[in-house]
């Protein structure tokens, strides 16, 4: 995920990104106020064994700060070996991250090594960590604090020295009070967490992020890019971002894909969506306001509270809990108080 850019460029970009004398970790670019806590925090943290856990939206750059947090540790010398617990089948959760031996079950023709001792000496980023199955939990749990477990298959206990990096966009809080998290791990996992704020939240870094994915793509497209044009600029400020920091390099991307060179300019079409227009009458806007929040409110009543899992609200209306989530807040909703006791 670091960036390959000019010399100029990465100058112009480090400059945008000293906060107070400090150095922005590469690829990783931010002036907000909100933004300089966060880098505080990883300037903190790298130095560190502890076991960190970054929170925020799908598309947010969870991986890149815990890249950034690798590469400024100790160490940084071995490898960062990652773990995308949300694309591997359940049922092979447990051989992936702590490996298996020949015949340990159907189709285990050989030993295999896992992550965990793949990142041993190094950092093991474990991406959609909500997502871990709760048999697993248990394993994961006791490596993290005895630094050993067993392989599948095998009696014999292999130890390992891994510094673990979590990340989710759910809420791990509400998966403990569902029972789908156990609490003893949440804590192990957030002994110092990190929470990514939504792009729409920062709208002060959309321009140097925006300048950031262009002069990546210069060089990639071989195409000479002297700026983006000020309307465009405009409308990318004002667009709401739901998926965040990825989207924003996507929309970068195609529209660089369709230029010749010279000064960008986005098509109005890939925004014109989800634009936040001053001049919508504020009537219509409050309307569909409360006619979503009473959406939500009914949702949230009929499922006890509960936002995630197969009979939670995001099923029911239809988006993801990310998405949920956010307007919860956006709305502010006190999810809780619709908790019953028989739930």
């Amino acid at each position: 995920m670091q960036a390959s850019i000019d010399k100029p460029t990465a100058l112009r970009h480090q400059a945008r990104g000293i906060s107070g004398g400090r150095q922005v970790p590469d690829g990783i670019v931010g002036h907000a106020p909100r933004f300089a806590e966060i880098l505080e925090r990883i300037d903190r943290v790298s130095a560190t064994n502890a076991t960190v856990l970054i929170t925020g939206e799908t598309g947010t750059g969870k991986e890149l700060v815990a890249r950034a947090i690798h590469r400024r540790s100790r160490r940084s010398s071995h490898a960062m070996v990652s773990a995308n617990l949300a694309v591997l089948p359940k049922e092979l959760v447990a051989s992936e991250l702590f490996g298996h031996e020949a015949g340990a079950f159907t189709g285990a023709f050989q030993k295999r090594i896992g992550r965990f001792e793949a990142a041993n000496a190094g950092t093991l980023f474990l991406d959609e960590v909500g997502e871990l199955p709760l048999g697993v939990q248990v394993t994961l749990l006791r490596a993290l604090q005895e630094g050993e477990f067993e392989r599948i298959g095998s009696n014999q206990t292999t130890t390992v020295d891994v510094r673990v990096i979590a990340a989710t966009n759910r809420s791990l809080e509400e998966a403990v009070e569902d029972g789908l998290f156990r609490s003893d791990l949440f804590y192990r996992l957030a002994v110092f967490p990190i929470h990514l704020p939504p792009l729409r939240e920062r709208r002060e870094d959309i321009s140097g992020l925006a300048d950031h994915f262009l002069a990546r793509l210069a060089n990639r497209l071989g195409r000479e890019f002297s700026g983006i044009e000020p309307e465009s600029m405009t409308r990318l400020v004002e667009y709401s971002w739901p998926g965040n920091i990825r989207e924003l390099q996507n929309v970068i991307e195609h529209s660089a894909i369709l230029s010749n060179g010279g000064i960008l300019q986005v098509p109005p079409v890939l925004l014109s969506t989800r634009v936040t227009r001053p001049t919508m009458v504020s009537s219509l806007s409050d309307a569909m306001d409360a006619g979503e929040r009473r959406l939500i409110e009914q949702a949230l009543e009929e499922t006890n509270g509960r936002v995630y899992g197969p009979t939670g609200a995001a099923v029911r209306l239809g988006i993801p809990s990310s998405t949920l989530e956010s307007k919860i807040k956006r709305h502010r909703i006190n999810k809780h108080q619709y908790r019953t006791s028989a739930a």
